[in-house]
């Protein structure tokens, strides 16, 4: 019988090792390969940010590059604002809210959180969208009547006729909830969390968790707002100021964030607004025009005033609706939890 602790010798002129099992692999090393992606808190901040966009913009250049959407119909060149039509924006921008929806689920799978925790949970998210409604409605309204009774807005006429009016609030109301969900989720869900853990994980080398939460946060705030409104620089009637306003639209909306935990609220806000000023008053959004909205209408006066081919947004008039728009958020609705913990590492159990 063979001795199984017979180690048969090498041959002549061969090390004694040569037949002995390999040497195992350096145990540090798979460690360290795991280290450059995943720290303390699962995937490191910038691959995910970077796998985000790679995701979001990636496939929506392959599906710009194989022409699957729709195209705008083609304007009059003698507009200075070509109208969006319905059926084509709601389906472009429904693609976009789709390709985010999609790469965040895929970021919560990897990152192993579930999607709710990205601005999407929390307690009372009917109650607080509702709130957003009534607030953008309202606040854009006394905006355009501010406008209206300095002369620097005027009323045309009614461009819709009785029968079409319910239709086409209808499918503008559906197509700005498309665009608020998209914009939200965007920049104010995956990438907001994100980038808040990974700014806060460096404010934590200075200073207290708490404060390191609350810093990161606010940082990726602004960062990210400054994305938002340079995003709407190819607007074709856009302004300087215009573009400022929408920065601070962004602001106001990460601070309903803040306070309320939950993205619902802007949500809510950011269809109302949207929608008042398309189809309700027919004005220019961050200078987009619309087709079939309810009233005609045209600035008059300097554009820093009346707002220009921008809209309202455009009008210094917008900084004082703003600031109660925030007043509205901090007085209206009760706060809830904080949406971004001291602890990030604990964000995934405390939010549901």
């Amino acid at each position: 019988m063979d001795n199984p602790n017979f180690t048969q010798p090498a041959p002549s002129g061969l090390p004694d090792n040569i037949l002995s099992a390999p040497t195992p692999q350096d145990p540090h090393e798979p460690r360290i390969f795991h280290r450059i992606f995943f720290g303390d808190e699962g995937l490191r901040a910038g691959w995910g940010i970077l796998l985000f966009v790679l995701l979001c913009f990636g496939s929506n250049y392959t599906i710009s590059r194989l022409h699957l959407l729709p195209a705008q119909p083609q304007t009059n060149l003698a507009q200075s604002s070509p109208e969006l039509a319905p059926v084509p924006s709601v389906i472009s921008e429904g693609v976009m809210l789709l390709l985010v929806s999609l790469a965040t689920l895929i970021l919560s799978r990897i990152e192993r959180r579930p999607v709710t925790v990205y601005g999407l949970g929390g307690s009372g998210r009917l109650r607080l969208f509702l709130h957003g409604l009534f607030w953008g409605l309202v606040l854009l309204s006394v905006l355009v009547l501010v406008l209206w009774k300095a002369h620097l807005l005027i009323f045309d006429r009614e461009f819709l006729a009785p029968f079409a009016i319910f239709r086409y609030a209808a499918v503008w109301a559906f197509g700005f909830l498309i665009v608020a969900l998209f914009e939200e989720t965007f920049l104010r869900g995956y990438l907001q969390f994100t980038l808040t853990r990974g700014l806060s994980g460096l404010y934590r080398l200075f200073t207290t968790p708490k404060r390191a939460g609350a810093f990161g946060y606010w940082t990726a705030g602004f960062v990210l707002c400054s994305v938002f409104a340079f995003g709407h620089g190819n607007n074709p009637g856009e302004s300087p100021f215009g573009l400022f306003a929408v920065g601070l639209f962004g602001l106001t909306f990460i601070f309903s964030l803040w306070r309320t935990g939950s993205l619902w609220w802007a949500i809510g806000a950011h269809t109302s607004w949207n929608w008042a000023q398309s189809f309700l008053y027919g004005v220019g959004d961050s200078g987009n025009m619309i087709r079939y909205h309810l009233l005609a209408s045209h600035p008059i006066g300097q554009p820093l005033l009346s707002g220009g081919t921008t809209g309202p947004e455009g009008s210094i008039f917008v900084l004082p609706t703003l600031a109660l728009l925030v007043a509205a958020t901090f007085f209206a609705v009760p706060r809830t939890q904080r949406w971004y913990p001291a602890n990030p590492a604990s964000a995934a159990t405390k939010i549901d």
